[in-house]
């Protein structure tokens, strides 16, 4: 076990599993994607999660992304069009508890789950004959388990995208109200996208809301600063907040990721 899994344990407390993860559940009624399809990873003993997967073509460059913690992997169907007609292959992971993923929502679940979603990832994209370059994405909480991933299996990736994303623990643990449970630990590593960001040396992207009213967009600065990246590059969305970063800067942000997945990005 490393340190990181070890520190990450101490955030799996009621009092923040109920104010971070708003699981829902996949209405069983509701046909699956017409534009993609659903997929399961095993993660762990009678533990798979749901995904959903949505081709361009055979040579596009694929995405990993993890959802915002209100969101499904379902929701992903109307959004995913726009990534397949750019040319690129998405692949969305829902979390446990979520969807139609087995087992219920925690912050080492999580992150310790994102490993074997890579891994899930990696042999569906190979089965299927999909050989186009590996990203990794995460919004809002999914920047936890993207960095997670970019920090663990860079060697294997072409870039790490974050939206959305936090950098500090401490402000986090301030933003969910729960700083008083650790006020006997000398130093609260908790997700540490911080510290792992910064390990990180593949091309990265950081996209945020000037306007985010949940995660300001300070936090999306600190990360693109503590980036080890040699190539990194931003975009920050004025007027947007945190749920309607997409749809204020649509044009922006889809230029932004076909640009930084076709490696022609500039800063």
């Amino acid at each position: 076990m490393t340190e990181f899994d070890k520190n990450i344990e101490l955030m799996d407390r009621p009092e923040i599993i109920y104010r971070l993860f708003f699981p829902r559940r996949e209405d069983p009624e509701e046909p699956g994607p017409h534009n993609g399809a659903a997929h399961f990873v095993q993660v762990a003993e009678s533990i798979s999660i749901g995904c959903r997967f949505y081709p361009a073509a055979k040579d596009s460059p694929n995405i990993l992304y993890f959802h915002g913690n209100g969101e499904i992997a379902a929701d992903y169907d109307y959004v995913a069009p726009l990534y397949q007609q750019h040319g690129i292959n998405l692949f969305v992971a829902d979390y446990r508890g979520y969807g139609s993923s087995d087992g219920r929502p925690s912050c080492s679940a999580m992150i310790r789950d994102a490993r074997p979603l890579f891994q899930g990832f990696v042999t569906f994209l190979s089965g299927g004959g999909f050989g186009g370059d590996l990203f990794v994405m995460g919004r809002s909480l999914g920047s936890a388990p993207a960095i997670e991933v970019a920090y663990r299996y860079q060697q294997l990736l072409q870039g790490l995208i974050v939206e959305s994303g936090f950098a500090s623990q401490q402000k986090q643990l301030a933003r969910l109200g729960v700083t008083h449970l650790f006020k006997d630990v000398e130093s609260v590593v908790g997700f540490g996208n911080d510290a792992k960001i910064a390990e990180v040396r593949i091309p990265t992207l950081i996209i945020h809301g000037e306007d985010d009213e949940i995660i300001p967009a300070t936090e999306g600065r600190a990360l693109y600063a503590l980036s080890g990246a040699a190539q990194k590059y931003s975009l920050f969305v004025p007027g947007a907040g945190h749920n309607d970063l997409f749809e204020r800067g649509q044009e922006q942000y889809m230029e932004s990721i076909v640009a930084f997945a076709a490696g022609r990005a500039t800063p």
